[in-house]
């Protein structure tokens, strides 16, 4: 088995006259929060929606444990081990909070199509696993309480949360999680650092997004930094809070 969760070599992407990404490569370990940050407009979304199947590169190579991937689709991408949030939450607002992490669970289902219509002995037996695994995540990221509820009805926060669990529902070598933090109070934010604190003990792989700088460097064992596109540093928060190129285009505008 590979230590090396994630590699990706030469990510290039230009959207008519802009060049979003130009020759942009990270290395995650297995159980690291490798985190990835910069000033806005500096392409980390665009880098996070090319390697989850979102946008279609120019130029680059993929590899997740060692195996060679292609991001041509979000629903391939996660059969091949990647879960991902959002920057803006997308949970499906009418289904419970139950129903909205058995979805995720259901790209690791096996009954089909046939299997639903005919409402199988197997299928049945799957589903009320999915349930069961779906209870599990959501004790997991605290919210089992809300488990019949509508996610629209859910806190800020809680929402968030119920993002987290579906995506781990669909057993990730890697979960990406784009700006988590945002829009949470102070409070929201210690319960979130301590969750994904959680998930890397329990030796999964994070890849983060975060413009809160004192949680990703809280948080992240290596950082890159992006800048305009381009890969202006990488290395350990403390190595990164040092380079005098983050300290220009980031660190030094006082946070964004």
């Amino acid at each position: 088995m590979t230590d090396t969760i994630l590699e990706v070599r030469g990510i290039s992407k230009r959207f008519g006259g802009l060049q979003a990404l130009s020759d942009v490569g990270i290395k995650i370990q297995r159980g690291q929060v490798y985190g990835l940050i910069g000033p806005n407009g500096a392409g980390k979304t665009t880098f996070f929606n090319v390697i989850t199947g979102l946008y279609t590169p120019d130029s680059g190579t993929f590899e997740l444990a060692g195996k060679p991937y292609q991001p041509t689709a979000v629903h391939e991408v996660a059969k091949a081990g990647i879960a991902r949030t959002f920057q803006n939450i997308r949970l499906f607002a009418d289904m419970t909070a139950l129903e909205n992490v058995m979805v995720g669970r259901h790209v690791r289902t096996h009954s089909g199509v046939i299997g639903a219509i005919l409402r199988t002995g197997s299928f049945k037996a799957e589903e009320a696993a999915i349930a069961q695994r779906a209870h599990e995540l959501l004790e997991y990221v605290g919210i089992a309480k809300f488990a019949d509820y509508k996610a629209r009805t859910l806190s800020y926060g809680d929402q968030r949360r119920l993002e987290i669990a579906r995506a781990l529902a669909t057993d990730p070598q890697l979960i990406a999680l784009d700006e988590p933090a945002a829009g949470m109070n102070a409070t929201e934010k210690v319960m979130l650092r301590e969750l994904i604190s959680q998930i890397r003990k329990d030796n999964r792989t994070i890849l983060l997004i975060e413009h809160d700088v004192k949680l990703v460097m809280g948080l992240c064992d290596r950082l890159t930094v992006l800048d305009y596109g381009k890969q202006i540093a990488e290395g350990t928060p403390a190595e990164v809070q040092k380079n005098e190129k983050v300290i220009e285009a980031y660190l030094g505008t006082g946070g964004h």
